[in-house]
Formats: structure tokens, sequence, C-alpha cells
């Protein structure tokens, strides 16, 4: 641990959490991650369909990489997000950031569902579909972080690994409920409908989860952690400056996290659809549902995920995840390409296994990193500057790593490297959870 401007001895005792509080908190923090990256990667799973709409061309995969670096741009600006999230959950509460990040989130969702096509308006709807997804982009950069230091901190300190957990189920929960709804609508509509409107119909569903997600979130009170650093004014005045004048190990230990946990996710949860549909060839109706089942069981997985890091570490278990990416990756993407979908779903889940096994402990470690007084700050700079270089990128760079070399399995050998980066990071982490 960093050494920092106040030691945890001298930090105010914080009340013990209700039962009550502890239950409200993993609703509101699971909540929030679900729609954080429903709203998210609703767009990755529709690329396909909406790259003619907005980015036409005669090419089809140059049309396909612009949509997906649209997909990258919005993560480009997530440590934007993060850094004013970070400040705002650090100096004025967890909850005020949380309920400030999701409705940013659902109202840029909601406005890519109405925006008008390169048909309509030329050039100036790619724009418009860039800048709302800039919003997503920054939004997001403050949700799954603030809502691990949530859970974290509201949860008794012997049951954080395992309730930690409950958060990125969510997260994986929105992407199966994304690929549910890209499926549904893609099963009710012709091609010609799912180009023409269907396409908007996911994006607008983010209304009444976005309500639904502030219901929940507005019921809840402050961390017990940060009520008492209130109530003594524990309070860091530049949360960002006290981060990296202090914090640098740790920080560099997030960004290491992070490169390896959004690099091989992002790429598993969001090209993957791209991968099968396009480079392979099969039913996208299919390929929807079977993702939104993979993605499911994926979540279910975090259940005994969570409790093996209870019992033997959250270090331990994220190393063995990495590992599983390591070794799965290329055999996995082999198999999805010898045209029988229940093999392909298969060898789908035995990738995201792994994911089950770094996300929910990961939730877990990452707020172990910082101290209370920086905690969002700190998580929400390492984390999101690893998306960018490895997660935001990581659907672009498969795509054109594709495109480059002609070999379908290409991608793979992006998700090893990546993950020998997580490993070695986790090697300098010596304190488990």
């Amino acid at each position: 641990m960093s050494v920092t401007h106040q030691s945890a001895a001298s930090e105010a005792e914080p009340a013990p959490p209700s039962p009550r509080s502890v239950r409200r908190a993993i609703l509101a923090a699971c909540l929030g991650t679900l729609i954080e990256y429903y709203d998210f990667s609703i767009y990755g799973y529709l690329a396909v369909v909406m790259a003619p709409q907005f980015f036409p061309s005669d090419d089809e995969a140059a049309s396909v990489l612009a949509a997906l670096a649209v997909f990258g741009t919005g993560l480009v600006v997530r440590p934007l997000g993060g850094i004013f999230f970070g400040w705002l959950g650090d100096r004025f509460g967890r909850r005020k950031a949380l309920v400030s990040s999701v409705l940013c989130m659902g109202v840029a969702s909601s406005i890519t569902g109405l925006l008008p096509t390169y048909h309509q308006i030329g050039v100036t709807a790619g724009v418009l579909l860039l800048l709302a997804r800039m919003a997503q982009g920054i939004s997001s950069g403050g949700e799954s972080v603030g809502s691990y230091a949530y859970v974290y901190e509201s949860a008794p300190p012997r049951r954080r690994a395992f309730l930690g957990g409950f958060s990125p189920m969510g997260s994986n929960l929105g992407f199966a409920i994304a690929a549910a709804a890209a499926g549904a609508v893609s099963g009710l509509t012709t091609q010609d409908q799912m180009a023409a409107w269907g396409w908007r119909l996911p994006f607008l569903m983010a209304v009444p989860l976005t309500l639904f997600c502030l219901w929940a979130r507005l019921r809840v009170e402050d961390t017990p952690e940060f009520a008492a650093a209130a109530q003594s004014r524990d309070i860091p005045a530049a949360p960002v400056r006290e981060v990296l004048s202090t914090h640098r190990r740790a920080l560099l230990q997030a960004v290491g996290l992070s490169v390896a946990q959004s690099g091989a996710l992002f790429l598993g949860l969001t090209y993957i659809g791209v991968y099968l549909t396009t480079d392979l060839g099969y039913d996208p109706t299919h390929v929807f549902w079977m993702t939104s089942g993979v993605v499911f069981v994926s979540v279910l997985l975090m259940l005994p995920a969570g409790w093996l890091a209870s019992r033997f570490g959250c270090r331990r278990i994220v190393m063995v995840g990495l590992l599983g990416f390591l070794v799965t990756a290329y055999p996995a993407m082999s198999l999805m390409g010898r045209h029988n979908l229940a093999l392909a779903g298969a060898a789908y889940l035995l990738f995201l296994s792994s994911g089950s096994l770094v996300l929910a402990p990961a939730a877990s470690l990452w707020p172990r990193l910082f101290e209370r007084r920086v905690r969002y700050t700190g998580m929400a700079i390492g984390y999101n500057v690893g998306v960018v270089l490895a997660g935001g990128t990581a659907p672009y760079i498969a795509a054109y790593l594709v495109h480059q070399t002609g070999n379908l399995l290409s991608p793979a050998f992006y998700v090893m490297v990546v993950c020998v980066i997580g490993i070695g990071t986790l090697l300098t982490i010596r304190k488990d959870v």
C-alpha cells in the first residue's frame, strides 16, 4: 500500500453497516453497472447494423471499422469522466457521484436512439453519434469503479470479497440483456426494418432502465466510511493531486490490472459478436441469443468466483482467471470457426468463464489498492487509463488485425499479450485481500 496523506489509523471510525443498508447498497450498485454496460454494449452488438446508417461505404469492412472506431472514442474520454466523478465522489460523496453518472449515461443512450442517420442529414449524423458516445464514455468513467468502492465501503470487512462480486454481476448482466434486446428486435423485424428503425428500440429501453436505477440509488445513503470522514472533515481538497503524489505505485498497478481485464473482456463481450456474424457468417439473430445465454451463465459463475475469492484471496483468483484467458483464447476462437453454433457457444462460454474469475474478485481488489481519502479518484484514473489503452481499442484492433493479416484467429494473440501484462502486475501486489 502507498504512503498516504493520512494514515488509516487516524481516519474517522465508520459505523458498522446494517444488513438492510448492505442489501440496498448491493442493489443500487448492481443496477447501476447493469445499465452502464447495457447502454455501452448495445452499440457494440448493433455496430454492424448501424455502420451503413451512419458511415456508408462501398467497403463493408471500412464501414464497420468506422463504427467500431466511434465505440473506441467513447472509451477514450473515460479518464475525463473518471477524474470528474472521482473528484465528485471523494469530495462530496459516493452517492452523489453514482446518481449523476447513471443519469448522464441514460440520457446519452436515449438520445442515441433518436438520432437522424447519414441519409437524412449527411456527415452531421456521424458527428452527433460521436458526441453521444463521448457522453456515454464520460459517465461510464465513474460508474463501475464508483460501484466497486460503494459496495466495498458498505459491506462488512469479512464479506467484501464475496459481496463485491455483485457489482460486476450487474455489468455482465447488462451485456446479456443488451444481447437479448438486440436478438429480440432482430428476430421480430426484417433486415430492412432492422436497418430503418429496429436498431433504435434497444437504445430507447434505456429510459425505463435509468428510471429504475435512479429509484434504487436515491433510496441509499452514503457509505459509512465516507459519512464518518465527512463528519470529521477528513476530505481531500485535491484528490487528483493527492493520488499522483502519494499513490503512484497503486496507480500503476491499477493501470496494469485494467489493461488485462478490459482488454480481454471488451474483446470477448463486444468483438466476438462482430467476429461470429461478419467474419464467420453466423445468423445475427442466433448470435444475439447465444451471446445472451452465454453471458448470463458467466454472470452466475461470479457467485462461486466470489466465494473462492473470500476463501483463497482475490489476488490468487484473479491470477487463475488471467491464466485461463491466456490458454483458452486461441482454441476458443478456433472452435468458433467450425460452423457449428452450439460448439461456438460452448467455446464462447469457455472463454468468458475466465472473465468471471477475474471480474468478481477484482471488484474487491481495486478498492484495496487505495485508501479511503482518494479511493474513488485513484480507481477511476487507473481503471480508465487501462480501458483507453486496451479495452476501448480491443474491438478495433481485433477487426484491424483480421483485416490486415487475413488470419481470423489473430485477435487471440492480443488477449494473450494483455493477460501477460496483468499477470506481471499481480506479482507486484504483495498483500492479498
